[in-house]
């Protein structure tokens, strides 16, 4: 029975595996036959997505055609810009004068510049293009992209596809080979237009070499062999070729310095509204009536003259490199504003004269573009100096003399008569350019003498108003030395006046640059010290840091309230916190730091130099060093603030300033006294109003020995209690400290509420003592 069963299973077993294998065979099978077919070759599929990969690239790349139109137009300005200069430089090559040749030079490098980056852009897309043209050419005729039709092979699934591809990238070869050509040509224009560019470059460098090796020397001839010839057409065309020509120097310079003349015209309607603000401020009533009547007579409540005055005479300072032209226009819109502005003070004569300078320099322009060989211009031209000599002989002494130094306006006049004669003779013996140089430049130079002492009397006249204004609302100004603020604010204002009139002087020169190269050269020259290479301007820029940082830790308080006038014996005394003291040797440590930062100094230099100064420390700045730890304790301890009362060996008086070195005292004399740090510190200090301002004061005086004691107490106390400024909660106490056969010594202590007012109250006091001790019949020995 058992052995029936178990054959049973192993056959049921045996059957149940050959099931298994079969089903498993069939799936085997069908899995092949799903799986089987034509197969897609790895290299088509590689070929065919490389070129639908290059022409998505070509399609993407003639999107950015617009590159193309930028460069075509930009070439087409350069060659607009350029025309004008070729005319000028062919019609009048040898009377250009050396500033307009530089201008020149600047807008053809300007152009040389754009054009190297275009060519450089075009060269690269056309090497792009090239490449592209050459992959879908070899891809056009690639075999294993094309499909026959009795082609067997599993490429004719494909067939469709391969067609399309095929004639995408026919197009895209012809679009290629188009947009090859036309970079090709305008490649070719490019470098062109470069040739010409650089050409134009070379004859201007010759020509200014040229103009600096003879500047002196004559350049055509003489007055008495000048021809007598004077041609329409060609005074026609020496004034179409000078305007075009500036009339490119111009637009370049407005395009180039936009960002300078945004700053200025900033900072001219900052100048107004300050101006009309404050002017605004003055008729609110309560500073109307105490400032009382306001008698500028340069300010007026709306500004506007005066900031086109400030305008016009900062513009060189905001735009040194700007052409002569330039100069001249804003040097005629400064001498209208000065008619309008002036007008009313002028007298009838003045009037006349001033009209006669300005219609005179439009004519001395204009004769500057056409003056040449012919004698009937020169002699113009000579005509025109008289007539400035005259002008300036009758008008320098009516100048606005009281608004610019003496010292100023008296070399201006001088130069000026020396430049208009020069520039006869210069005229006479064939220097015309050098002529036309100096007789403009001193007509200028006169008018700008004259704008920079009203530009000194508006700017005066502004910080005047807002010195009053600030006075009587107890600004800032209320806390200043306002007489050195404006003898400061003076001297700032004529040194400035001195740098733009010298900065114009050299612009109409001609030789600004060279000035400017010269001073650079002094400046950025590497010098030698031992091992430590330095140079000009890194000193100059460590010194003026260091200047700066130390002006501004000496003037921050007032900007926390801090007064620099001697405080009133009221006992009103501003308590300023010491902090002040911290944010002032902040300013220095960081002052130092940019300073050594500025001036380029190495970390290891700087450990030299720190090395050098501990052994100075520790041979002779032992005090100094200490008043400076002592300062800095002082600011975190604080034994007293500043208006504490303080008494310092036989001195006593009120802390008026805690600094990093030494504190300042103020007596009850009035004389300050200068501590230092290390003092306050070592020796014996009394804070007598460290906690509170009162303090017990003390009256001594004799009295005979029968007077009665007890009326000289209820004296004392009632004249106290009626006395302002004794503390009344605290009686005061009546002493007898020494005996005597006929007299006794009596000693009084008094509250006082206020230590500064002890000497005042003390006095009161006694006065009135001594009036009720005659009245009681008390004799005082």
């Amino acid at each position: 029975m058992f052995s029936k069963n178990y054959f049973i299973r192993v056959l049921l077993v045996l059957l149940i595996a050959i099931v298994s294998i079969s089903a498993l065979a069939q799936d085997t099978a069908s899995v092949k036959n799903a799986t089987s077919g034509p197969a897609i070759p790895d290299t088509l599929l590689f070929k065919i997505q490389r070129a639908q990969s290059i022409i998505t690239e070509i399609k993407a790349t003639s999107k950015k055609g617009f590159t193309i139109a930028r460069i075509r137009a930009g070439l087409a300005d350069v060659k607009a810009n350029i025309a004008p200069i070729v005319t000028d430089v062919q019609a009048r090559r040898r009377s250009i004068n050396a500033k307009n040749l530089s201008n020149y030079g600047l807008i053809l490098d300007d152009a040389f510049e754009k054009l190297a980056n275009w060519r450089t852009t075009l060269a690269k897309s056309n090497n792009d293009l090239q490449r592209q043209l050459e992959e879908v050419l070899a891809l056009s005729n690639d075999s294993l992209l094309t499909v026959a039709g009795n082609d067997t092979t599993e490429k004719k699934f494909y067939a469709g596809q391969l067609g399309d591809l095929k004639v995408q990238l026919q197009e895209a070869g012809t679009r290629t080979s188009a947009r090859l050509d036309t970079i090709g040509r305008l490649l070719a224009d490019v470098s062109g237009t470069s040739l010409t560019i650089s050409n134009l470059q070379t004859s201007i460098s010759e020509q200014l070499q040229q103009s600096n090796q003879t500047v002196f020397q004559k350049e055509t001839p003489y007055l008495w062999e000048a021809p007598a010839t004077l041609s329409a057409d060609n005074v026609g065309m020496l004034l179409k070729s000078s305007f075009q020509g500036q009339d490119k120097i111009l637009k370049y310079f407005f395009s180039s310095t936009w960002d300078n003349r945004f700053l200025l015209l900033l900072l001219s309607v900052g100048f107004f509204v300050w101006v009309f603000t404050n002017y605004k401020k003055t008729q609110e009533p309560a500073l109307k009536e105490k400032m009382g009547d306001l008698n500028f007579e340069n300010l007026r409540p709306v500004p506007v003259v005066a900031s086109l005055i400030v305008l016009l005479n900062l513009t060189p300072l905001f735009e040194p490199e700007s052409p002569s032209l330039y100069i001249e226009i804003t040097q005629f819109l400064l001498l209208i504003a000065l008619t309008v502005h002036l007008w009313k003070r002028f007298s009838e004569q003045d009037r006349r004269m001033w009209l006669l300078n300005g219609v005179m320099y439009i004519l001395l322009i204009v004769t500057g573009v056409l003056v040449g060989d012919s004698i009937f211009v020169r002699l113009w031209f000579i005509l025109l100096n008289a007539g400035f000599l005259y002008i300036g002989f009758v008008f320098s002494g009516r100048l606005q003399r009281q608004k610019v130094s003496e010292r100023i306006i008296r070399p201006v006049v001088k130069l000026y008569m020396v430049l208009q004669v020069l520039a006869i003779l210069l005229n006479i013996f064939g220097r015309i350019s050098l002529a036309k140089t100096f007789s403009i430049t001193a007509v200028i130079g006169l008018v700008q003498i004259t704008g920079l002492g009203v530009l000194i009397a508006i700017l005066l006249e502004a910080l005047e108003l807002q010195i009053k204004i600030s006075a009587c609302s107890e600004g800032l100004f209320s806390r200043v030395n306002v007489n050195h603020t404006r003898q400061s604010f003076k001297k700032g204002l004529v040194f400035l006046a001195v740098a733009l009139w010298f900065l114009v002087f050299f612009i109409n020169l001609g030789i600004a640059d060279g000035v400017y190269n010269f001073f650079a050269q002094i400046l950025t020259k590497p010098r030698t010290f031992g091992s430590i290479t330095f140079t000009m301007s890194s000193i100059l820029s460590f010194s003026i840091i260091v200047y700066l940082s130390s002006l501004l830790q000496k003037n921050i308080g007032l900007f926390f309230g801090e007064s620099q006038l001697p405080s009133a014996a009221n006992g009103d005394v501003d308590q300023v916190s010491s902090v002040l003291t911290l944010i002032r040797l902040a300013i220095v440590i960081l002052g130092v730091l940019l300073a050594v930062a500025a001036s380029g100094i190495s970390i290891d230099k700087l450990t030299v130099v720190l090395g050098a100064l501990s052994v100075g420390i520790g041979l002779g700045m032992q005090t100094i060093v200490s008043n400076f730890v002592s300062g800095i304790i002082l600011i975190f301890e604080k034994p007293f603030r500043i208006g504490d009362y303080v008494e310092l060996a036989d001195k006593k008086g009120r802390i008026r300033d805690i600094g990093i070195r030494s504190s300042k005292m103020i007596t009850v004399q009035g004389s300050e006294v200068i501590i230092p740090n290390g003092d306050l510190l070592s020796n014996r200090l009394v804070n007598w109003t460290s906690s509170d301002t009162y303090l017990k004061t003390e009256l001594i005086f004799k009295v005979g020995a029968d007077a009665d004691l007890k009326a000289i107490q209820q004296i004392i106390e009632q004249e106290t209690r009626q006395l302002d400024g004794t503390i009344q909660s605290m009686a005061p106490e009546v002493l007898v400290t020494a005996l005597s056969a006929d007299t006794l010594e009596l000693k009084a202590t008094v509250w006082i509420s206020n230590i500064y007012t002890e000497a005042s109250v003390r006095s009161e006091l006694l006065q009135r003592l001594n009036v009720k001790f005659r009245e009681a019949g008390i004799k005082l020995m």
